[in-house]
């Protein structure tokens, strides 16, 4: 039995000086892989290097929504670096009103530009949404995002959004917000999405899961996230595990044997 943590930031500055030692806790914990996010392109270098310097590890290319001050991303840029060893998708992208506010229209035509990116590199897009999930959904259709398919990660919606991103052809990640005690409407997203359509992650540093709340989290701690959803559904941890590694190796078309 073994993991896969499909969404981490091992290059952040909480987690990135202690590389040898989260990479010999994946290890113990059967994580036989993690896959680093790109949210910054003028960052980019550090997060390809960490995927080309260790087998464990993989990354993607994208500029996270939430970003105002940094070079906007272009389609040539992300096709080409997604041509890079090691690089399996396109983002973090997507849309995020809950931090910023005023005109967006910027976040959106990022938001445009990544899926495009990926429709022509023929890799899977990972999406972020907060407080704008109508919108990416609509910008999901209009772009023919089904085309590439991809992720929407950290996934805190409704059964009705997982369900319309689903109908999209994407996957629902969960993190350890799923193994919180007040996230009630998630655990009820959790027990419906189909085991063929879902992925688990950590984001960490960030949203460790219990019993780990409140400490910085690392990849390792996936398989709280995969315990949780399996009491959630009355399965073992097994399934879930096995599930979800093998929808994150096809998704992102990983041999894994070859990995």
């Amino acid at each position: 039995m073994t993991f896969v943590d499909s969404h981490c930031h091992l290059d952040f500055p909480e987690l990135a000086p202690k590389l040898p030692a989260l990479l010999e806790a994946m290890r113990v914990a059967r994580v036989a892989h993690a896959l680093c996010i790109s949210v910054d392109l003028g960052e980019w270098s550090r997060v390809h290097a960490l995927a080309t310097g260790h087998r464990e590890l993989y990354a993607t290319v994208g500029t996270h929504p939430d970003y105002p001050d940094v070079d906007e991303p272009d389609v040539a840029t992300l096709v080409e670096r997604a041509t890079r060893p090691k690089v399996v998708g396109i983002g973090e992208t997507g849309l995020d009103y809950y931090r910023l506010t005023g005109d967006l229209a910027w976040q959106r035509e990022r938001f445009r530009t990544h899926i495009r990116a990926a429709r022509e590199a023929n890799k899977p897009l990972v999406v972020h949404t907060r407080s704008a999930a109508d919108d990416t959904l609509a910008i999901l259709r209009e772009e023919r995002a089904r085309d590439a398919g991809g992720v929407m990660h950290c996934f805190t919606e409704t059964w009705d959004v997982a369900s319309a991103a689903i109908d999209l052809g994407f996957h629902i990640s969960f993190s350890g917000i799923v193994s919180f005690r007040n996230a009630a409407a998630l655990h009820e997203v959790a027990r419906r999405v189909p085991l063929d359509r879902m992925l688990i992650e950590t984001d960490s540093p960030y949203l460790a899961p219990v019993p780990h709340r409140g400490r910085t989290n690392e990849p390792a701690w996936v398989v709280q996230v995969a315990e949780a959803i399996a009491r959630l559904r009355g399965i073992g941890v097994e399934t879930v595990a096995a599930a979800t590694s093998a929808n994150f190796y096809r998704l992102f078309s990983i041999d894994p044997d070859a990995a």
